[in-house]
């Protein structure tokens, strides 16, 4: 009989023990423990989880000569002059595409492309105008990473065929070409510096 009784004590031991290793205690609260967070539970300890942001490393660059470090800071300074404009560019294009597809109302979709027009022109008056030759070949390419398609196309799309064919011919003066695409393996510098500066294609 006392065995039996011992065994009762000791399976209600075991039990509560298990309980206890299965269900931890919840932590104590201060007034001050305003922080919500998911916890995991790991070796019967309810640990927190903790969200850091990624962390990317680079390479230092080295570079062979003073020369070729100077051009390459000058073209960082020129893209980061363009790349806003590049990205409103792109942003505003693509919204377009979306308003134009949901309406088939043609005098609705040349109030939408007129009212794009004269913002991107707004912003060329302002602005884009006072770029150097070397920002302007830039923004060309950059456009292109942003839209998919091609200044020239762009142009036209807004302005019509003739308005197009003529700012090409205005580029070709500048030594520009509208309709150059961006490759992201013949770019590899610009394209490395977008990305050290957080900047992608369709972003926001």
């Amino acid at each position: 009989m006392k065995l039996f009784g011992l065994s009762i004590v000791f399976c209600c031991l075991m039990g509560t023990v298990r309980a206890q290793l299965q269900h931890p205690a919840l932590p104590t609260l201060g007034k001050n423990d305003t922080i919500k967070t998911y916890v995991t539970l790991l070796d019967g300890e309810m640990v927190p989880w903790i969200v850091v942001p990624d962390v990317i490393i680079r390479a230092s660059r080295i570079f062979k000569t003073e020369a070729d470090r100077r051009a390459f800071n000058l073209l960082r300074y020129n893209v980061t002059k363009v790349i806003p404009y590049a990205h409103f560019a792109g942003g505003r294009y693509r919204q377009l595409q979306r308003d134009l597809a949901l309406t088939g109302d043609k005098t609705k979709q040349k109030q939408l492309i007129d009212a794009c027009n004269t913002q991107v022109k707004e912003m060329f008056d302002r602005e884009v105008k006072n770029l150097t030759i070397s920002q302007g070949e830039i923004l060309i390419k950059l456009i292109n990473r942003e839209t998919d398609v091609t200044t020239y196309a762009v142009v036209k799309e807004l302005k019509g065929s003739f308005s197009a064919f003529w700012m090409q011919g205005l580029a070709r003066m500048f030594g520009h070409n509208l309709k150059e695409t961006y490759d992201r393996d013949e770019q590899r510098d610009i394209e490395a510096i977008l990305q050290e500066d957080g900047y992608d294609a369709y972003k926001n």
